[in-house]
């Protein structure tokens, strides 16, 4: 194999630099699910002060039944949780064809190829590492509006 890149040197972050704070995320609705009251506490906390309006639950079943009763914008899942986990909720709201759409982000404290393999077979779009700061938090909010704004750019022309 002729590369020059080798295993022990880190791939470069291919994400384009966002500055969070030209965005406005007023209006939206993100739904925090995690058994930790202090993780739900202060991720509540970051993304109430950028105006969002925030949903919370402590796990998978009591997050499907809030789905239904109020459609998220964006789902931050955490990965380790009773009753239900965060990889079956999540690919329990991808199977489900009214709410497929949803972004879902993973959170967890593990950070291993297999657990973030395995939440992108579940479905969800991102994987976000505890413990995170209030920028990276923002930073995986925008990167989904950013998304889906490409994929309604990338649309737009096939409906005209």
């Amino acid at each position: 194999m002729n590369s020059s890149h080798t295993i022990s040197e880190p791939l470069a972050d291919v994400r384009p630099a966002i500055n969070i704070e030209e965005y406005s995320l007023e209006g939206l609705t993100i739904m925090l699910v995690d058994d930790s009251k202090t993780i739900l506490r202060s991720a509540e906390m970051f993304l109430a002060e950028k105006g969002c309006e925030v949903m919370m639950a402590e796990d998978g079943f009591e997050a499907l039944t809030m789905i239904s009763k109020k459609r998220p914008d964006i789902i931050f899942m955490d990965i380790m949780m009773p009753r239900l986990d965060g990889y079956q909720a999540c690919a329990l709201i991808k199977s489900n064809e009214e709410y497929a759409d949803i972004p879902v982000i993973m959170l967890s404290s593990k950070h291993n190829l297999f657990d973030k393999a395995r939440g992108r077979l579940s479905g969800s779009e991102e994987y976000l590492t505890k413990p995170f700061t209030h920028d990276d938090l923002i930073t995986a909010v925008v990167t989904q509006l950013e998304h889906h704004k490409h994929l309604e750019e990338d649309l737009l022309p096939e409906f005209i």
